[in-house]
């Protein structure tokens, strides 16, 4: 660019090549050879609509008509991703920042940057796009005059087809089959050990059922697991767009309405040697923080130092029932003393609550934890150790007798009101369970100290207190 002329008083040069990573790549080197600003280019492939003429660069709009070019592997890679985005403007951010590289080597690792962050963007949803089609992908078994071959049809939100190919032919690779998508099409010669694209199909064309599809419900209702049944999650994972083509959707809303009953069913099929063979006749709280040492009711006292067991006055009217114990409370063998409870203790006050007048204690009574070096990091008990632990905190109910309970966070909820508990459904609710006549689920303190972004940890701060205040206020009086 010549000197005192600024970017944007230049007439911007359209350039279109083949809708391709490589095509891209040929169209920017002379460009970015002779220095071209990207404010004087504009980018754009065949497939957006443009003219497929290609406008000859003009190098008096050059730096230099012969520039050493920087070219990192690592941005080709990522690039390489990106080029598959549906966005418009790919091209051009990707020589943008090709262009930037020239002069600043670093800018891939500046996370604050506009145009990086725009890239990353890009690059996390057309993996996020790929990873969905690995996951959705259903072939349907075709028999003609050729022999026998599987066709899937799909939709994706980017252009993932290339890139998702070599996983099929590896998982597959002794199959013959065909993926079909709106914008392309590819094909797996077993024999050859090839594949060969071509172009897009319209959903009209694709086999709609097989005979298999009736083995195939038959087989994911065997693996589903009802004691992890997430709506919220599996929304989450499987949007809506992606349902037309997965013929276990028609099995999911039976499987969802019998999850309780077989979860129930499972536990009702482990070993007999339950924590209740572990609990005393007498149910005093002295008696049962004395007999818990002895409960082999689940795994988790392998590992765990010690059982922790509830504190505080026999006389409470309130309870609160938090998770399980934390790595302090593994090692002091005492209830709520680490950050979560630091934090509890701040709210309480906060809520006007003497902490030295309820009783406080968690649905699982031993530490569940993965070892990393010297760290112990916590992990989350299966509804298994949440049934299994059940009777040691039905016990302290029943000693306790408290007027009200509290449950801290899901496995809290979960243990008085089973797996489908929506914590976030019916937070804040003055609710009544099979085990407590008033009961009021919120959140677990350790849920704001996980929170990343400061706002969400001060509303959900808000939240646990205002529960607090409700829960102080429906005894009638300040606990």
């Amino acid at each position: 660019m010549k000197q005192g002329t600024s970017p944007q008083a230049i007439l911007r040069q359209s350039i279109s090549f083949a809708p391709t990573f490589d095509a891209w790549r040929e169209a920017v080197r002379p460009l970015l050879s002779a220095a071209a600003h990207p404010a004087t280019i504009d980018l754009a492939d065949t497939a957006s609509g443009v003219s497929d003429s290609l406008f000859a660069f003009s190098a008096r709009n050059s730096v230099s008509e012969s520039t050493p070019v920087h070219v990192p592997r690592s941005f080709i890679e990522r690039a390489k991703i990106v080029a598959c985005h549906r966005s418009a403007d790919r091209w051009n951010l990707l020589y943008r920042i090709l262009f930037r590289l020239q002069s600043d080597r670093n800018l891939m690792k500046l996370d604050v940057d506009d145009d990086i962050a725009e890239f990353r963007r890009l690059e996390h949803q057309v993996k996020r796009d790929l990873h969905k089609m690995h996951a959705f992908v259903r072939f349907r078994k075709v028999e003609d005059e050729t022999g026998v071959h599987y066709i899937a049809w799909y939709e994706p939100a980017h252009h993932v087809l290339a890139l998702a190919a070599p996983f099929f032919a590896e998982r597959f690779a002794i199959m013959q089959w065909a993926i079909l998508t709106p914008d392309a099409s590819v094909n797996w010669d077993p024999d050859e050990k090839r594949l060969t694209f071509g172009t897009g199909v319209p959903r009209e064309r694709a086999p709609v059922t097989d005979d298999f599809e009736a083995l195939w419900r038959t087989y994911y209702s065997s693996i589903f697991n009802p004691a992890r049944t997430n709506l919220h999650a599996m929304r989450s994972e499987m949007p809506v767009r992606y349902w037309k083509n997965l013929p276990e959707i028609d099995s999911l809303p039976r499987l969802l309405t019998e999850a309780e009953g077989r979860v129930e069913a499972m536990l009702a099929r482990q070993p007999k040697v339950t924590a209740a063979s572990f609990l005393p006749s007498e149910r005093s709280l002295p008696i049962l923080q004395q007999s818990i040492h002895t409960c082999q009711g689940c795994e988790l006292y392998r590992c765990a130092t010690q059982p922790v067991f509830g504190a505080g006055p026999s006389t409470a009217r309130m309870m609160f029932v938090g998770e399980q114990p934390g790595d302090e409370e593994d090692r002091a063998g005492k209830p709520f003393i680490g950050p979560a409870g630091r934090l509890l203790d701040t709210l309480l006050a906060e809520a006007e609550i003497d902490r030295s007048s309820v009783y406080v204690t968690n649905a699982v009574k031993h530490f569940k934890f993965t070892e990393r070096g010297k760290r112990r990091l916590h992990e989350n008990p299966r509804a298994s150790e949440i049934f299994a632990c059940r009777p040691w905190l039905l016990a302290e109910l029943e000693a306790v007798h408290p007027e009200l309970v509290v449950c801290l966070g899901a496995t809290a909820s979960k243990s008085l009101f089973g797996p489908n508990f929506g914590l976030m459904r019916d937070r804040g609710k003055i609710l009544s369970s099979p085990y407590a006549e008033r009961v009021i689920a919120t959140l677990h303190p350790s849920a704001i100290l996980r929170a990343t972004d400061p706002e969400r940890a001060a509303q959900m701060r808000s939240m646990l207190v205002a529960d607090l205040r409700l829960a102080s206020a429906t005894l009638g009086a300040k606990a």
